[in-house]
């Protein structure tokens, strides 16, 4: 007798990348965005490190980094500091946070995979690609 297995769902991801100064190309991945729409779900899980931050600027502003992934937890859970966004069905949030900016959080490519677990691989994905 087989074991069912859990059911796998398709989920799209974006790396959020703090990119100090924009003009010398540089950045350190601080975050990242999961979205799995057959689960309903939509989350941010990061971290940054300070030290590391100021490595690549030392006149970087690392409250300003974490107001800004702040912004971006609010805008995934619907949180009314996420302004207009927040609002909008859950799609179109992840459309809004992987857009391309130019501000010092940057959204990376646009990547993909199967899960049983959305949350889960949220922290996966955390560990793998910020550490």
């Amino acid at each position: 007798m087989s074991v069912p297995s859990e059911p796998k769902l398709a989920y799209e991801y974006v790396v959020l990348r703090c990119v100090p100064r924009v003009d010398r190309e540089e950045f350190l991945n601080v975050g990242v965005v999961l979205h799995c729409q057959q689960a309903d779900f939509l989350d941010v899980a990061w971290r940054i490190d300070p030290e590391r931050l100021q490595v690549l600027d030392p006149m970087i502003d690392t409250d300003q980094v974490c107001e800004a992934l702040a912004f971006v937890e609010a805008v995934c859970t619907g949180h009314p500091t996420g302004g207009a966004p927040a609002a909008q069905p859950l799609s179109q949030r992840f459309g809004f946070l992987k857009a391309p900016r130019s501000t010092v959080l940057q959204p990376g490519p646009v990547h993909g995979g199967v899960t049983s677990d959305p949350a889960r691989e949220l922290q996966r994905l955390l560990e793998q690609l910020v550490g």
